[in-house]
């Protein structure tokens, strides 16, 4: 019997991560086609389907937070590195869109491009230091980082970011592009999302994605295969704050306003909370998780004054009952159906599990 083929990347071996379906997860991203067509309509769908029901200025928040989520979960879920931090880099990205805005021009387009630039920036700079530690040292570095930041734009730089009053911000109309209508916004932020998901989709099935989960299982054995791991960190740090300030300055370009409290320390739990309880490590768990805690922090307190202590609770129960979180715990009953369907279907028509 001949042996199987090893993986590789640049010609080394790397840590198998198990794949899915008994194949390798690196030729997963070779065939890519009518599955991602059928989950992008799933996915706009489950997003247009809620605008009705609970207001598309709503739903747009929404869907920027699972932006946010997203590059969250690319740090946490896949690299295996909890920051309490992120949050300083949504700030950046919409104080970076703001100011370009209101001090140079009113083009929305650039400014989305600029504070994506301010947060990937500032990503190289502190994930110089970051990426160094880990464990409850990485995300007590960022949580300070992020405290740092936030000072500046309270006090240093009060006469630039308004302080704690912050500074509206508007944009220009550009032809069909016009940021001052509800619709438009809805639709570009979830054309982005899907973007996003996708892109990020196809990173993590790619070898350098398998390389990055391979470091969150033994960062030692990656080190010993000549990878040099630290590099590999610090690229993925890159990323996934670049897209957190994405989500920033799509925020700033959403409400027509930035202040502090895009950069509040107190609100990383949000990105936190959603990961776990949609399962983190996987893309479609952040997509769930940032709607249910959104949908959670925005319609219970309505309802019960001590909002914070229900989801606490919930968080509990998801931690010691469902540990992979709502998706990581459907995923194998979907896995299960998908594949009595392939079953049923001529081999030469079969479709991928995942």
């Amino acid at each position: 019997m001949r042996p199987a083929k090893k993986e590789t990347v640049n010609g080394r071996a790397f840590p198998s991560t198990g794949g899915v379906a008994g194949k390798p997860a690196g030729r997963q991203a070779e065939r890519p086609g009518s599955r991602d067509v059928l989950e992008f309509l799933i996915i706009g769908g489950c997003f247009v389907a809620l605008a009705p029901l609970l207001r598309a200025h709503r739903v747009t928040d929404f869907m920027i937070f699972c932006i946010f989520t997203l590059s969250f979960d690319l740090l946490y879920g896949y690299m295996g590195r909890l920051s309490f931090g992120h949050l300083l880099f949504l700030g950046a990205g919409a104080y970076g869109a703001g100011l370009f805005l209101r001090h140079v021009t009113s083009n929305p387009l650039l400014a989305i491009l600029l504070g994506m630039s301010v947060a990937c920036l500032l990503a190289m700079i502190v994930g110089l230091v970051t990426v160094r530690a880990t464990g409850a040292c990485f995300a007590l570095i960022n949580l300070a980082f992020n405290q740092t930041g936030w000072f500046l734009v309270m006090s240093p730089l009060r006469k630039v970011t308004g302080g704690q009053d912050g500074f509206g911000v508007e944009a220009a109309r550009l032809g069909w592009i016009d940021f001052g209508d509800a619709a438009f916004r809805f639709w570009f932020v979830l054309v982005i999302l899907l973007l996003m998901f996708f892109l990020l989709k196809r990173l993590m099935r790619s070898p350098y994605g398998i390389l990055v989960r391979s470091i969150k299982e033994d960062e030692t054995r990656v080190r010993f295969l000549g990878y040099n791991t630290y590099l590999y960190k610090w690229i993925t740090f890159v990323i996934s704050a670049s897209v957190a300030g994405l989500s920033g300055a799509l925020t700033a370009l959403n409400y027509g306003y930035v202040n502090p409290n895009t950069m509040d320390v107190h609100k990383n739990v949000g990105a936190v909370f959603a990961c776990l309880i949609g399962g983190a490590g996987h893309l479609y768990g952040a997509l769930v998780g940032g709607v249910v805690y959104m949908i959670i922090s925005n319609f219970l307190p309505v309802y019960i004054r001590r909002w914070e202590m229900f989801l606490g609770a919930a968080l509990l129960v998801v931690v010691f009952r469902f540990r992979r979180g709502i998706w990581g715990s459907l995923e194998p009953c979907l896995s299960r159906a998908a594949a009595g369907g392939r079953l049923r279907t001529p081999p030469d028509k079969g479709a991928l599990v995942k």
